[in-house]
């Protein structure tokens, strides 16, 4: 049986790298990339429903849809198959859930890398899924 591995994609240079790592490093991993559609939260959160709250809501799904086919596309590079999903939602919470909820092993994710002020200025994704996530986390760089 294979691994089943998450990889948290969103088009950049390190999710690329970090679904790279996953289709070359685990041996016949079972892939799904993940693109999450970030919605607002806070106050107002609460009384709409998540695809209400996507500001161009099916023009962001469009992307996101575009951005798995990229996925797809580099996946079939290396001569492997993935499978996709496109979840809206505050991206951290929204890949430990999928995480958990799907029993996948390992989350795969990238990262810029950023330290000091520019990290806690502009927040870290992969820093967040770490602290969420109750499936291990490995981090490329």
């Amino acid at each position: 049986m294979s691994e089943r591995i998450l990889v948290p994609y969103d088009g950049s240079e390190p999710s690329k790298q970090a679904l790279e790592y996953a289709l070359e490093t685990f041996p016949d991993p079972a892939v799904t990339v993940q693109y999450v559609v970030p919605a607002p939260e806070g106050y107002w959160a609460v009384f709409e429903s998540t695809d209400d709250r996507v500001p161009g809501g099916e023009k962001a799904k469009d992307r996101g849809r575009s951005v798995l086919d990229d996925a797809a596309a580099l996946a079939a590079e290396h001569d492997h198959e993935i499978a996709t999903e496109l979840t809206t939602g505050s991206p951290d919470r929204e890949i430990a859930r999928i995480a958990e909820t799907e029993d996948f092993d390992t989350i795969v994710i990238g990262s810029h890398g950023r330290d000091g002020v520019s990290r806690v200025l502009l927040g870290s994704v992969a820093e967040k899924v770490l602290r969420r996530s109750a499936v291990p986390v490995l981090v490329v760089r």
